[in-house]
């Protein structure tokens, strides 16, 4: 038997891989071996002699690559959570390959002859719906990856598609090296002046993780640290270094600039699309998912787009209101944007982020997470600390249904590291599987900044709002109650895999949830119903430059991945993009282009940003179904979510999936009247 952990079987609890036995060396050989095994298997059933059926075809293909499924969700999980020099080496070497080989699946014709067959046959198979689903789902699939194409136009999209995903991973290891090689080291107290407590322990903690020396502090890139700094730092110049450093990653000249990167994937896109008869990659993109169109897409951001300039130009006379207080003649820039901002917010609700953040320790808000989860679904989450996860970070839980049934396995890994990449994200070890019996596991990854020794981690608002989010992701996948892997959990159209966890998000603010929760760390204090006040008082103010923030994001996305080609200069283009539609310059993008990594590390949400807004209108008007129930947990409509939304996967069309549980058509005004851009 090989000696090679990855080629064993599986042993411990749940199925979870050895981690401590692993080592990057082994994912090569073992990677040939599955590869081989699975290209064995697509041949030995495109080459039976047996007529295709739903069982001998489309069953058989979706539980093919075990072992291949196994190691991809392992590598990648590792490759983003848990890096090392070694383990980006493979990545790098196996990325062309493992494109190679999705595209001799996709375009292996005799598999594909079969798949046709059925997909032209589908009335008459007498297939269930979830049969049906899959078949037209798997079929997509394979038209949309250049199985129709002829020969030739067929070995070019093969190419295309292993340089992209040489250039994603990159793209994807220059911004973590970027992010990762830099620290504002912080060794004088001027240098500390106005952060509060929370911020330097969580600066000290930075520096201690690094190896540095008793008294410096640290400000990483990591975005729990850096917005706290640019918002409570009295150091106008260092606000300014640490800004310039955040938004200008991939924008350099040395080893980690994405610029050229960038530009050759967006002009890779195009050909992409060219092949499929599409004028450009964003009317491909959008072919599969709800908006369908340009049209749709701009559609929404341009209603939001206006009421976000005029209510950001309001929250600048604020913000310049509080620079005027504080007798400052400069003018404002992108850099003190955060810090007036926190002044003005101060100044009009007496709200001081200090003063809260005590009341929002780490454990606390995971124990209100749970408990959402068990007061809507049932769920129970039992802490299985003998479990062993690749880094001493992870979390494990069992997770059990109302009856004491085994629903899954959760994973958490808070906090961020230099070997982790930046941003938060839900990701399953194991999706669920009827026919697979797999019950699924499942990884919720933040970039917290880890509390002080002995003290707890405390969170923002915002951070919270972020853990609840993931999580949200995290039930989709969990609550995936489907017969096939192919739509298990969070396999969804893009634009529909953010309203579970969007939705989630709504339980962290209610008064109920904060009353019982959020508890001083010291003193096990209640959060105060004058703070609470304050907190929901102030939940609009900055709205503005945030909504418009993401939305020119978004825009900028929409643009690069319109255009027929890729432009000579994408940060030029950014930059007249920006200019075109009127962005302030104080506000900035919450993404630039040279590290938008939801663009260029895969093509996940290429022509896909504006999803977060598309789904927002979903989940508003979701939530306003437990509003008008009288009830933020009411049962039936709880029942009906877990049915309709969280279980179904993708075994149902969103549109339908929706409609089946709000009884009629999202409507947009729930989530402008949330953001509060509704007209006065």
């Amino acid at each position: 038997m090989s000696t090679n952990p990855l080629l064993q079987d599986w042993a411990g609890p749940h199925g979870l891989p050895p981690f401590a036995d692993i080592a990057a060396a082994h994912f090569q050989p073992a990677f040939d071996l599955a590869l081989a095994e699975h290209r064995a298997e697509i041949d030995a059933i495109a080459g039976q002699a047996d007529a295709p059926s739903f069982a001998n075809t489309l069953a058989a293909f979706d539980a093919s690559g075990r072992r291949l499924t196994r190691l991809e969700h392992l590598f990648y999980t590792l490759a983003a959570s848990a890096t090392s020099p070694e383990l980006q080496a493979v990545q790098r070497a196996m990325a062309a390959p493992l494109a190679d080989h999705g595209s001799a699946v996709y375009m292996h014709q005799g598999l594909f002859g079969r798949v046709e067959a059925l997909f032209e046959q589908r009335d008459q198979l007498g297939l269930t719906a979830e049969q049906r689903r899959l078949l037209e789902r798997v079929h997509l699939d394979f038209l949309r990856a250049g199985a129709r194409l002829a020969p030739a136009a067929r070995e070019r999209y093969a190419a295309i598609m292993a340089r992209l995903a040489e250039l994603n991973t990159r793209f994807a290891q220059n911004v973590l090296a970027s992010e990762s090689g830099y620290q504002l080291r912080l060794t004088t107290a001027a240098e500390l002046v106005g952060l509060p407590d929370f911020v330097r322990a969580a600066a000290r903690q930075a520096a201690i993780d690094r190896g540095l020396e008793e008294g410096v502090h640290v400000i990483t890139l990591s975005r729990s640290l850096i917005v706290p700094f640019l918002s409570f730092s009295a150091r106008r110049d260092l606000r300014e270094q640490a800004w310039r450093a955040w938004v200008g990653r991939g924008d350099d000249t040395g080893d980690t600039d994405n610029r050229e990167i960038c530009r050759e994937i967006l002009e890779l896109r195009a050909e992409q699309a060219r092949l499929h008869g599409h004028a450009c990659y964003a009317d491909y993109a959008l072919e599969d998912t709800m908006a369908r169109s340009q049209a749709a897409v701009m559609g929404l951001l341009e209603r939001v787009w206006h009421p976000a300039l005029a209510a950001q130009a309001r929250e600048r006379e604020a913000v310049l209101g509080a620079m005027a207080a504080a007798g400052v003649t400069h003018e404002l820039q992108a850099w003190d944007w955060r810090f007036y901002a926190e002044q003005a917010k101060r100044a009009r609700f007496e709200l001081d982020e200090a003063e809260v953040k005590p009341y929002f320790s780490l454990d606390r808000m995971v124990a209100a997470m749970f408990d959402c989860a068990s007061r809507l679904f049932g769920l129970q989450f039992k802490a299985r600390p003998d479990l062993v996860g690749y880094h001493a970070d992870v979390r494990a839980y069992e997770v059990l249904d109302a009856d004491g049934s085994l629903r899954g396995l959760f994973l958490q890994d808070n906090f961020a590291r230099p070997t982790k990449r930046s941003g938060a994200w839900m990701n399953a070890m194991r999706n669920q599987s009827r026919a697979l019996g797999a019950t699924p596991i499942i990884l919720n990854n933040n970039n917290f900044a880890r509390g002080a020794a002995g003290e707890p981690t405390l969170l923002s608002f915002d951070d919270v709002r972020t853990l609840f989010h993931e999580f949200g992701h995290g039930l989709h996948g969990l609550l995936s109650s489907v017969e096939h892997e192919r739509l298990a959990g969070t396999q969804v159209l893009r634009d529909f895999v953010e309203l579970p966890s969007q939705l989630y998000e709504h339980w962290m603010a209610e008064p109920q949830v904060l009353k019982k929760f959020a508890r001083h760390w010291q003193t096990d204090e209640p959060l105060p119903d004058a703070l609470l006040a304050k907190l929901q008082a102030a939940r609009q103010f900055g709205q503005g430059y945030e909504t418009l923030r993401y939305t020119a994001s978004a825009l900028v996305d929409m643009a690069a991945h319109a255009l027929p080609a890729a432009p000579a200069d994408v940060v030029a283009f950014e930059r007249e993009t920006l200019s075109r539609w009127g962005l302030p310059a104080e506000v900035g993008l919450n993404h630039r282009l040279t590290h938008f990594q939801h663009l260029f590390s895969s093509a996940g949400y290429a022509a896909g940003y504006y999803v977060y807004l598309w789904a927002e209108v979903l989940d508003c008007d979701a939530f306003d179904a437990f509003v008008e129930a009288g009830n933020v947990f009411d049962a039936a409509v709880a029942a009906r979510l877990r049915e309709c939304i969280y279980s179904a996967g993708n075994s149902r069309e969103p549109g339908e999936a929706f409609r089946a549980f709000r009884g009629r058509d999202p409507v947009v005004e729930p989530m402008l009247k949330d953001r509060g851009l509704l007209p006065a």
